[in-house]
């Protein structure tokens, strides 16, 4: 706690430290609540994290496949990691790498939700980028910091969650969109949505595809969601979902070292079943979800280095199932206390399969699998308002790991509400990471022994909305202390993974936005990282500004972002400087017609973000939506 007061000292005296409540862009309305940050709705207000807000429209402003491009430029202190224009890909030479104020989502210390429910890979314990796609989103909430005492491990540097699609009011809704453009690029979705009385539907299907803007750069992706909703009386309501994507990614290798054959077959699916309670004074959820995958990599090979193909391809298979369960209540005024409770299960197999040479038809299990982890775990949130000037927010989770052990973890915040729609917040909270699969038991560096990373995140913010609102304003600043990571390093004279990693990094966050008038509107962020070890994928700068024009049928968005000290590797040290320069234009011409056009990195910048993988020059897409 003493250095959440040494930040205070610092922050008082002139600067304005703000927590960014939402992203603001394109004359739309300011969201005021959320569900990420206390898993019930609540006023964004009273939260003493920082929470940014993304809705529908400026999703589908993006023209975007992902929806990560949109969260790199929008959300200060996080970045994405790309390798080309569509895809990302798993395995050596992929992208999608999510990093948050330098904790990587790689290292599985960031997580991401679809409706409250974890996705991750169950053996490597990270996001796949690629099965995060637009179609699904109705909003996304980012949590910038900490979400461990509600989401438990893979939470120990921020949340991202995906609120799914669904239609507000009885009715029927259809929208279908096409795009087509640079490398023979192709984009399709289609979204179908329904209430009628207590029924609610939706279903979306999607197909990607591009030639890449290198050889041996495709990119193929078929992706499905399913959900069906009935409220089971004015109080209760219950929800099941499905989501299905399957993409092929070939790597070209970097180019000093070119391969050939090198791709990936990915299938990931997930489903949950929720049944969820709304009274006055108390709501709550119990919920069952199962994700999965299968894995087919081939690693290719260098024809220049004299190699010839490989004669097996490394496979796995891996799920991560739970069931959580919470209510939240008031008990008096001014009161809301959340209690919960986690179970997961997680785990898989890996192996090798031949298909030619003498071994062909041999299946090779990796060392060490199949392997199967729980995770157990109780947590309890307080939260008290003390008239109209002051919330106080406390919260601690108890999570068992079936082989790392035990956490404790707690977080505190006080949120100051004061005159002129000002805020002002404060927080400590304390961030964890379990080991996965792979580190404590696949290949030669694992290590049975591992335990928990652990992290502590101090941070102030100031925030400020003016012109009813159509002016806001704010920085944050923050402080993060973090040991017992893991690292592999030469023990006995072998390579082995160990707790003896650290982490001590600082920033500044800021973000304005402006609705001049029902023309138009500007907003921009930016964020300063200070690392005391330099992380690839974690830029020290990162600037964005931009702007938007609408009237009559026509609706334009520029912006540019400029990204400084962007370490791409470490050893040696490499560093990137680049901005970018993106245009995104609507033109309405019917009310069931709307024409598009995307174009990017207009200034053709030439740029690294993964190590020998250079990006693509200016690129564009044109295409067409139709609602009815």
């Amino acid at each position: 706690m003493k250095k959440l007061f040494i930040l205070m000292a610092l922050a008082m005296p002139g600067m304005a430290w703000a927590q960014d409540t939402t992203a603001v862009r394109y004359n739309r309305e300011i969201q005021e609540v959320v569900v990420t940050g206390t898993r019930h709705v609540t006023d964004v207000r009273h939260l003493s994290q920082t929470v940014t807000v993304f809705d529908r429209p400026q999703i589908e402003l993006e023209h975007a496949p992902s929806l990560l491009p949109m969260l790199s430029e929008q959300v200060p202190g996080l970045f994405v990691t790309a390798r080309g224009v569509m895809g990302f890909g798993v395995s050596d030479g992929s992208a999608g790498g999510i990093s948050l104020r330098g904790l990587s989502g790689g290292s599985g210390r960031m997580m991401v939700l679809i409706d409250g429910h974890p996705q991750y890979m169950g053996l490597f314990g990270h996001p796949i980028a690629d099965a995060y796609q637009s179609f699904l989103a109705e909003r996304v909430e980012v949590l910038r910091g900490p979400a461990s005492v509600l989401y438990g491990s893979n939470a120990m540097g921020g949340v991202i969650n995906i609120v799914t699609r669904r239609m507000p009011a009885d009715g029927v809704s259809t929208q279908a969109t096409v795009g087509y453009g640079s490398y023979n690029t192709l984009q399709t979705e289609a979204t179908n949505l329904v209430r009628k009385g207590r029924f609610s539907s939706a279903v979306s299907a999607s197909y990607n595809r591009t030639d890449g803007h290198r050889a041996n750069m495709g990119f193929e992706q078929y992706g499905g969601y399913a959900r069906l909703g009935y409220d089971l009386s004015d109080a209760w309501r219950a929800r099941a979902d499905v989501n299905v994507t399957h993409f092929n990614a070939a790597t070209p290798g970097t180019v000093d070292a070119p391969l050939v054959d090198a791709f990936q077959r990915i299938t990931r699916g997930m489903t949950s079943l929720t049944v969820e309670n709304h009274y006055e004074k108390t709501s709550g959820a119990v919920s069952f979800f199962y994700n999965w995958g299968r894995h087919r990599v081939d690693d290719g090979y260098q024809p220049s280095a004299g190699e010839t193909p490989l004669d097996y391809q490394f496979n796995s298979t891996d799920y991560m199932m739970g069931l959580s369960l919470y209510q939240s209540a008031t008990f008096f005024r001014g009161n809301r206390v959340t209690a919960g409770f986690d179970w997961y299960r997680f785990g898989g197999d890996a192996w090798n399969e031949y298909f030619a040479g003498e071994r062909e038809g041999e299946r090779e299990t990796i060392k060490g699998m199949p392997q199967v982890q729980d995770e157990l775990a109780g947590y309890v949130d307080f939260r008290q308002s003390i008239g109209a000037w002051l919330t106080f927010d406390a919260g601690l989770r108890v999570d068992h790991h079936s082989q790392a052990g035990t956490e404790w973890v707690p977080q505190a915040g006080l949120s100051f509400h004061l005159p002129r729609a000002a805020e002002v917040k404060l927080s400590a909270s304390k961030g964890f990471h379990y080991p996965v699969i792979r580190d404590m038991f696949m290949w030669g560096a694992a290590n049975d022994q591992l335990e928990a990373e652990r992290m502590w995140n101090y941070e102030i913010a100031y925030s400020q909305r003016l012109l009813d609102g159509r002016l806001t304003y704010g920085v944050n600043l923050f402080y993060i202390d973090a040991d017992n990571l893991i690292v592999s390093q030469m023990v006995d004279g072998r390579r082995q993974n160990v707790n003896t990693g650290e982490a001590r990094n600082a920033g500044v966050e800021a973000q304005a936005a402006w609705r001049i008038n029902a023309t138009w509107s500007v907003d921009g962020n930016y964020s300063y990282l200070y690392m005391a070890n330099p992380i690839v994928a974690a830029p020290e700068h990162k600037l964005y500004v931009g702007g938007t024009f609408s009237k009559g049928i026509c609706r334009l968005s520029t912006g540019v972002q400029y990204v400084a000290g962007l370490y791409t590797s470490t050893e040696p040290v490499v560093k990137e400087d680049f901005v970018l320069w993106n245009v995104r234009a609507d033109f309405q011409v019917a009310p069931w017609l709307n024409l598009w056009l995307r174009g990017e990195n207009l200034l053709a910048q030439t740029y690294e973000i993964n190590l020998g993988y250079p990006m693509p020059g200016t690129t564009a897409l044109a295409g067409l939506s139709v609602k009815f």
